[in-house]
């Protein structure tokens, strides 16, 4: 089939060596094959090509589309620079923005980057319409429902477009056109043996929660069947050797059933893999975990946030204090791994809540992961963005992006607590926790001590391009 139209996408670097593959590219790139389009992936992530390299590339190539999709966290680190570049060098292509950072803020990411397009909400179909409106000369950008644009130097938001309600319909990720050997040996997790190669899978999006710290660029829940799941599975573990999945659903376990389905599906199947996944604390009971540990699960991430009843309620959380150390226990007796996911600084917090959140998770950590404790922060589109506006706490965009130098520092301090304690707390609280995480897993002081130098020099020294302490998770030691 003649090839209809040239699409480039770009995944831009996150800066460390433990990367995931890019689901939403992956799809995107997949969808605009089946229509026709030739599509090229620019892996600066796994590859760290510079935007020098960039731009070698793009004039020597040629394309209709070029599109990078960015978390807001990613916007002045990387995303400026790397935009500049592409406007620099792209010659007749759009240059089109999406996913979590510019869709709730789509006019002043169009003012900072100088892109052609914002896609608001999910991309694949979008993208394919504005492939085609590019080859057909570009006049009918009003006509696509999902973008930000302007015309005459004003900013036009189109109508939302309805997210594809049958995700069965959005073919397999493009696997073909990435480097998927580095993808699948690059992570090292805890447990890892040398035989294992990662990939993320999904088997769902969306969310029925609406936390105030989230943002979701479409609302909804929508699921895969099993059959499409299994399928993909079957594939990725065929032809490219896949045999841990990372699964990447906010509601991996949304009911008993489904799980039963697919734990038949996988022994059908004759399928041995093992996973990891995310699960809400209310749904889980001592069955479910039974079933999920024969279907090869190795590890559940807990979105708990915070042991405190009333912080809880007022991240619209919908869970229980009684109902996460119900699940946590229950996954720990089960042998299964915890992921202890917990933020403070939300509103209600205090020094109390901390500290009940460090005994919390040192009692039940299974040092599966490094597990320290983050600030919250109001990333444009969540509830509490919207808060701190009205509350005086921010201004905007800008405001937010001039504050936000990091995810494990402040952007918007909701406590009583003055910022220079903050940290204070903070650091004590994840000393503690890297200092036992250590001592229970090999005693290794000269790493321990590394990774706690990092965080000093984060919160009291502005040294801001720390990764996350889970990033450390191979310090090696001469």
């Amino acid at each position: 089939m003649k090839k209809k139209g040239r699409v480039l996408l770009i995944v831009h670097d996150v800066y460390q060596d433990d990367n995931v593959f890019p689901m939403g590219v992956g799809y995107l790139a997949s969808f605009l094959e089946r229509e026709g389009a030739g599509v090229t992936v620019y892996s600066q992530d796994v590859f760290h090509y510079t935007n020098q390299d960039l731009a070698k590339f793009l004039l020597e190539n040629e394309f209709d589309l070029i599109g990078v999709g960015f978390l807001a966290a990613r916007f002045k680190e990387t995303i400026l620079d790397l935009c500049k570049i592409v406007n620099e060098c792209k010659k007749d292509a759009f240059l089109v923005l999406g996913a979590h950072g510019p869709s709730p803020i789509p006019e002043y990411i169009l003012d900072k980057t100088n892109a052609d397009i914002i896609v608001i909400g999910e991309a694949e179909e979008t993208m394919a319409d504005l492939l085609e409106c590019k080859l057909s000369g570009g006049k009918d950008l009003h006509k696509i429902r999902g973008i930000a644009y302007r015309k005459n130097s004003v900013c036009c938001i189109n109508p939302r477009r309805t997210p594809v309600k049958d995700l069965d319909l959005i073919p397999f990720p493009a696997w073909h056109l990435f480097p998927i050997e580095k993808y699948a040996t690059c992570l090292k997790l805890f447990g890892h043996k040398e035989t294992n190669r990662y990939m993320p899978i999904i088997t769902s999006r969306g969310c029925v929660n609406e936390c105030n710290f989230c943002y979701r660029i479409e609302k909804g829940f929508r699921l895969r069947s099993i059959e499409s799941i299994i399928q993909e599975i079957k594939i990725l573990n065929s032809e490219y050797g896949i045999n841990y999945f990372l699964i990447f659903d906010e509601l991996f376990l949304i009911s008993k059933k489904r799980l039963k389905d697919f734990k038949g599906a996988l022994e059908k199947n004759n399928l041995k893999i093992e996973f990891s996944c995310n699960a809400r604390a209310d749904i889980l009971d001592e069955e479910s975990l039974r079933m999920m540990k024969e279907c090869g699960c190795r590890l559940i991430s807990f979105g708990l946030e915070s042991t405190d009843q009333s912080v809880l309620n007022l991240m619209n959380k919908n869970t229980t204090a009684e109902q996460n150390l119900r699940a946590v226990e229950l996954t720990k007796k089960a042998g299964i791994g915890i992921g202890l996911c917990f933020i403070w600084g939300n509103k209600g917090d205090n020094e109390a809540t901390l500290k009940s959140n460090l005994a919390f998770i040192k009692k039940y950590n299974t040092y599966d992961q490094i597990r320290t404790i983050r600030p919250v922060t109001p990333f444009p589109g969540s509830k509490l963005y919207y808060e701190a506006i009205e509350n005086g706490l921010l201004g905007g965009p800008e405001d937010f992006f001039a504050k936000f130098k990091n995810s494990d520092l402040l952007t918007v301090n909701f406590t009583n607590i003055p910022d220079k304690n903050f940290y204070e707390l903070l650091f004590e609280a994840n000393r503690e926790l890297i200092l036992d995480h250590y001592n229970h897993t090999g005693g290794n002081t000269e790493a321990a001590n590394t990774l706690i130098d990092q965080f000093q020099r984060l919160y009291f020294l502005g040294e801001h391009k720390f990764r996350g302490a889970r990033h450390y998770k191979r310090i090696e030691v001469k």
